[in-house]
């Protein structure tokens, strides 16, 4: 599948003052921006700016990102799933991942995860796509927002809603250990019948195994 990428931008006002997301933006202007030092959910933040980097100059990948001024203060990420992972086992051009969503803690609960998400999604590429993503307890900051397992899975259902994701089922093995993990996907328009049933066979595996 040919990977189309057509840019989008809007401004966003926060009690903080004025932020930009845009996306999907290139390799090197990432590397032109700074990246926030309290982006810090996954690995430290110049190893983080580095893989960011990587991300986009992928094929596939997509990283939208928000901006005040010269500096990122919050992005996710688009790509193919990784290899280890059942979401890969299908082999599907047309299934891409939400790898990371990250916004620094000054920003959040201002709208900008969401407006990353809807960003996104202006993309009329995107409705070629399976768009999934795997959410984990484990990977939340509940100690750096002191809210509990529940009352974070609330704030990031309401996030990837606004994104156009929904609520999926699933036997995956990980998801399943914990009531709190969850499989949300968005279906493009465009997606044929055959890719939700390969689709629909990757989330319910063990169902095929006999």
């Amino acid at each position: 599948m040919e990977h189309k990428k057509t840019y989008n931008a809007m401004e966003l006002k926060t009690k903080h003052g004025q932020l930009i997301i845009e996306g999907p933006i290139s390799a090197s202007d990432i590397a032109r921006y700074d990246f926030h030092e309290h982006l810090v959910a996954f690995r430290p933040p110049a190893q983080q700016h580095k893989a960011v980097i990587g991300i986009a100059k992928l094929p596939e990948g997509r990283i939208l990102i928000a901006r005040d001024n010269m500096t990122i203060v919050g992005y996710v990420t688009f790509l193919y799933p990784d290899p280890l992972e059942r979401w890969s086992q299908g082999q599907m051009s047309n299934l891409i991942e939400l790898g990371a969503i990250e916004v620094i803690p000054k920003y959040r609960g201002t709208g900008v995860g969401k407006s990353l998400l809807r960003v996104s999604m202006m993309d009329d590429k995107m409705e070629d796509y399976i768009t999934i993503t795997t959410e984990y307890y484990w990977h939340w900051d509940l100690k750096g927002t002191g809210l509990n397992v529940w009352e974070y899975r609330k704030i990031m259902e309401k996030m990837m809603t606004a994104g156009g994701l929904e609520y999926f089922a699933t036997d995956d093995p990980e998801i399943s250990s914990h009531p709190a993990n969850c499989l949300m996907a968005k279906i493009g328009s465009r997606i044929d019948n055959e890719s939700i049933q390969r689709f629909d066979q990757l989330r319910f595996m063990n169902r095929f195994m006999y």
